[in-house]
């Protein structure tokens, strides 16, 4: 594993000894799905920015602009357009860690955050793929911005719930 991913080991391991170990406003969002699927399946599906649009609900009306199709690696920018309630905007995210089979984390460069790092890891568990999904995310404005929280917080949820069912009707389980 390369040293961001043990970054990221360290940082999961420390916020579960300490649970509000963020810096002020950054919110996280952690969810796991296992699939009985091989982990080089699962990956290989992820691997595909395309993909991602499939998973997005058909409310965000999400729209991937760069040309497909794009090699995933690090350093690679992915551009967006979004609407949420009707209001388009856009969305720019960098690849900054890529680690096939196990993980990768994308981060959002431009957006309707301040913050917004993706940390997708895999792991191999006997056949079964074990995904965990971890989003540190920020409002803008902080801390105006927290007043937004009771209503973005569960929109964030609702798209993760979407991209789960979707996923396993997509990946046939």
């Amino acid at each position: 594993m390369s040293d961001y991913s043990e970054v990221i080991r360290n940082h999961r391991r420390d916020h579960l000894s300490r649970p509000r170990s963020h810096p002020r406003g950054v919110h996280r969002f952690f969810e796991t799905t296992v699939l009985p699927l091989p982990i080089e399946k699962v990956f290989d599906f992820f691997s595909r920015a395309e993909n991602l649009q499939a998973i997005t609900p058909p409310e965000l009306d999400f729209r991937i602009l760069t040309p497909l199709p794009l090699e995933m690696r690090v350093g690679a920018l992915i551009d967006y357009r979004l609407k949420l309630h009707g209001i388009p905007f856009g969305w720019r995210t960098r690849i900054a860690h890529w680690d096939p089979p196990y993980g990768f984390v994308d981060e959002q460069l431009k957006g309707p955050y301040a913050l917004w790092i993706h940390t997708h890891t895999f792991a191999d568990e006997g056949g079964r793929t074990r995904m965990d999904d971890e989003v540190l995310w920020k409002l803008p404005l902080w801390p105006l911005g927290e007043v937004a929280y009771p209503f973005v917080k569960p929109k964030v949820e609702g798209i993760f719930r979407y991209r789960r069912r979707r996923l396993k009707e997509l990946l046939g389980v």
